[in-house]
């Protein structure tokens, strides 16, 4: 079973940017789907991005073309780099991992997350 802690949140400007990493621990991290979810103030939690063990990669419609989701086997690490930030990019986000095919499926529980917040 894959374990995770994410970090890497903080305050930024509108137009700014962050790199969230989420480190993981476990045999079957190299075999095993990862995800960034968030979840702004009042809202439910959302897919962020996905990368599937072999690299093939899903994102949300909002967060296509800013942000972008890595993985590193070797250190069992997963990146979400966020570049152009807005203000609507605000909330708590999550790693967890899962399998992706067409859509991802979570199998891991939430951890404490990373607070983001983008100021305007």
């Amino acid at each position: 079973q894959v374990q995770v802690m994410e970090s890497g949140g903080g305050l930024v400007q509108a137009g700014g940017s962050l790199r969230l990493s989420c480190a993981a621990s476990g045999s079957l991290f190299s075999i095993t789907g990862m995800a960034w979810y968030r979840q702004a103030p009042g809202k439910q939690r959302e897919l962020v991005a996905a990368i599937g063990s072999g690299g093939n990669r899903k994102y949300a419609d909002s967060v296509k073309g800013r942000f972008t989701i890595s993985r590193d086997n070797a250190n069992k690490k997963v990146y979400l780099q966020m570049d152009s930030l807005k203000p609507e990019d605000t909330g708590v986000y999550y790693c967890n991992p899962g399998i992706l095919i067409t859509s991802f499926s979570r199998t891991g529980s939430w951890g404490q997350g990373t607070q983001v917040t983008v100021a305007s």
